[in-house]
């Protein structure tokens, strides 16, 4: 008998502790991609940004998603991977407006995405305030994966 019960409470210990690990390791990961991504952002909005600055930061994602492969699911993944692959080619045209629309889906989705796999007071993602005058032509677009999460992004 204590030995099941000591079983169990160590197997619900390493459990929290994993998902303790996964929460902080995909929680990092995003916050480092969307600084990088900030940078950027403000690169393009000057219109100072190169092909060779938005390639350094994809290639830096496809560091980041080798790990993070084993947390979040692909579908995820590859919403970001495109809008990155479409970034790097339009910075590198210089179409610097339609760049900077595709960036604010990026930091959109680096801001929502980690809080679909963290503890539910984090469930909900903030919506963040426009950061360019083309966002006015553009609608907005949601990314949230569930009802409950839809109605605060």
């Amino acid at each position: 008998m204590v030995k099941s019960l000591t079983a169990i409470l160590i197997s619900i210990a390493l459990l929290i502790g994993a998902a303790i690990f996964e929460w902080r390791f995909v929680d990092k990961q995003f916050e480092s991609f969307e600084e990088e991504l900030e940078t950027l952002y403000e690169k393009t909005e000057n219109e100072t940004a190169s092909a060779a600055d938005a390639k350094s930061v994809q290639t830096s994602w496809e560091t980041r998603k080798e790990k993070l492969h084993v947390w979040i699911p692909h579908n995820d993944i590859s919403r970001i991977d495109e809008y990155m692959a479409e970034t790097v080619r339009l910075v590198g045209r210089k179409e610097y407006d339609l760049a900077l629309a595709k960036l604010e889906i990026l930091l959109h989705l680096t801001e929502c995405l980690p809080n679909t796999y963290s503890p539910p007071s984090k469930i909900f993602c903030k919506v963040p305030a426009l950061r360019m005058t083309v966002s006015a032509v553009i609608p907005p677009i949601s990314f949230c994966h569930s009802e409950r999460s839809k109605k605060s992004c």
